[in-house]
């Protein structure tokens, strides 16, 4: 549910307000603060293109693979040789959501969907830059992006499609 929330927010920030790229190649930290005060830091890269098409790469402190369209979601862990795929019941409703998002103040933008509060922070080129949101299970999650790229045109269909091996074990959510 956690990456279903964190794929649903980066779809958001793309639409809210802010220039949409076509496509789009960033670097990214992602860190979740529990309600104890614990902290996990993952680190990874993310693609998007074709406005609902994500591919997630983690590659610290496990590697992991998410992709989704906006209907199914995949999530390969390399670590547990292990692939969960998931229906995504509701489907992502980008349309409401950016109904929501308002301009806060100079580069914050904040939307609320679904009884969920988001931050989107773009730089001063007013391109992506992080976001922030509490998930379900109340824990904080802020994901701050690097090195992006925008671009023009598709990304090659193969390069946003979770890639493991045939003998990994399949689980159907």
């Amino acid at each position: 549910m956690r990456l279903l929330s964190l794929l649903l927010l980066a779809t958001l920030v793309l639409f809210a307000n802010i220039e949409l790229p076509e496509n789009f190649k960033a670097d990214f930290t992602q860190t979740i603060t529990n309600t104890k005060k614990k902290v996990i830091e993952y680190q990874g890269n993310v693609r998007f293109t074709d406005k609902k098409l994500f591919k997630w790469s983690y590659t610290e402190p496990t590697q992991k693979e998410v992709c989704t369209d906006g209907l199914e979601l995949l999530v390969v862990d390399h670590d547990l040789e292990q692939v969960s795929a998931y229906r995504i019941a509701k489907g992502i409703d980008i349309a409401k959501i950016l109904e929501k998002a308002k301009h806060h103040s100079e580069n914050i933008y904040v939307a609320e969907y679904q009884n969920k509060k988001y931050t989107i922070q773009l730089d001063v080129s007013q391109k992506l830059h992080s976001m922030a949101y509490f998930d379900d299970l109340d824990n904080k999650v802020q994901i701050v992006f690097k090195n992006i790229k925008y671009g023009k045109g598709t990304l090659p269909s193969k390069s946003m499609k979770c890639n493991y091996p045939n003998d990994y074990d399949m689980i159907r959510g």
